[in-house]
């Protein structure tokens, strides 16, 4: 259980880490994410950049304690990532529900809708994350190579979590303005 704890804390700190440096580096990044949050139709309006200030504070909070060496603190931060994954999962379902196709600020600059793989992707990440807080509670002695490798692999994939939508974004079909033909 040792090597699924540390290979669970990777990827859910790195997708943690992404998403609230995201949010607050480069210009305008908090106030494009302070306008997600209210076009989602979830919170009103006024309160968005509360909203957001708080989700921000969290998302910081959950990646330190995941590389904590108390295993108290490191399931800690696994159940404060999991307890912000259910209220976006359950955010996101609800803005769709009421027709919202606001941009998923989630990592900071994706323009791509939110949609039902984000729901899904949550619902994973918060699947992975009471995983996590089991196996670090319970996991005993790992040797240095497959912390490693653990790790390595926990990186990767959060890395891939945090760019999923680009990655997405490159198999779409280009679509074209209408008008008469070119070439011809």
């Amino acid at each position: 259980m040792g090597y699924v704890a540390l290979g669970i804390r990777a990827l859910i700190g790195a997708v943690f880490l992404a998403s609230s440096i995201g949010k607050v580096t480069g210009r305008g990044a908090f106030g494009r994410f302070v306008s997600s949050v209210g076009d989602m139709r979830v919170v009103p309006r006024h309160r968005a950049r509360a909203v957001a200030r708080t989700v921000v504070t969290a998302e910081f909070a959950v990646w330190p304690a995941l590389t904590a060496p108390v295993p108290a603190v490191a399931a800690a931060g696994f159940a404060v990532g999991a307890g912000l994954l259910v209220v976006f999962t359950a955010g996101i379902a609800l803005s769709m529900r009421r027709g919202a196709r606001t941009p998923c600020r989630c990592f900071g600059v994706s323009a791509s809708p939110l949609g039902p793989r984000h729901i899904v992707r949550n619902l994973v990440l918060t699947a992975l994350a009471v995983v996590g807080a089991v196996a670090v509670l319970v996991s005993g002695p790992v040797d240095p190579g497959g912390a490693a490798v653990a790790v390595l692999g926990g990186l990767l994939l959060g890395a891939l979590v945090a760019t999923l939508d680009d990655v997405l974004d490159l198999f779409r079909p280009v679509h074209r303005p209408s008008g008469p033909a070119r070439g011809r």
